[in-house]
């Protein structure tokens, strides 16, 4: 006689299917709290950045990277590089800083030896999603970008679109085009901010898209 075959019963099958949703349950929410962390490392960026900035107003009467007592101020070797004064910061938020440095770079190198943020050098910071943190002045021409941004701009790019709204709307009102954060989309890694560049009309969460802030 052959042997009886046994399968699983409804309680054994019952007990796999909760086990894997639990599984599956637990991936979601880790990620979930990854998104959370990044979205908080992205704030804390622009916030702890911003501090710095006016701290350095405050102390030396002058913009990072436009001061042009820096040179005087911090002479010794290597010297730093003094910007024209002239109350604007030149140059693009993603500037070569290995080229020449424009006042956009030397703005980190100025915050640098001031003890405002860490680290040293020219190099723009990056941020959680890998993307370059940097400063210019609207258009780079001192335009209008961004629908209407002037004045000096602080640029976050690579976001992820769920980081990018998840900024967005706990620092302002969640609108792409519209407020103090506005937000390009994409098409390649630090884009350029210039006379060409468009807000978004509306943040769309694909998973693939990617924002500058």
């Amino acid at each position: 006689m052959k042997g009886r075959q046994r399968g699983f019963t409804l309680v054994e099958i019952a007990i796999v299917l909760v086990i894997i949703g639990l599984l599956l349950g637990g991936i979601l929410k880790g990620q979930e709290m990854i998104t959370q962390a990044k979205t908080k490392n992205v704030i804390a960026d622009f916030s702890g950045i911003a501090t710095a900035y006016h701290g350095y107003q405050d102390r030396y009467r002058a913009l990072p990277g436009d001061d042009a007592g820096a040179a005087t101020r911090w002479a010794a070797a290597p010297a730093a590089v003094a910007g024209n004064g002239n109350g604007a910061v030149a140059g693009a938020y993603n500037a070569d800083c290995t080229a020449a440095p424009s006042e956009s770079c030397q703005w980190w190198d100025h915050l640098r030896r001031a003890g405002f943020i860490g680290g040293n050098g020219i190099s723009q910071p990056l941020n959680t999603a890998g993307g370059m943190i940097g400063v210019q002045t609207g258009d780079t021409a001192g335009g209008a970008a961004l629908g209407g941004l002037t004045g000096l701009l602080l640029c976050s790019a690579n976001l992820p679109d769920k980081i990018a709204i998840a900024v967005d709307t706990q620092m302002d009102n969640g609108l792409s085009a519209s407020g103090s954060v506005r937000a390009t989309l994409q098409s390649a890694a630090n884009p350029p901010v210039d006379t060409t560049t468009t807000a978004a009309a509306s943040y769309a969460e694909t998973g693939n898209n990617m924002y500058t802030l």
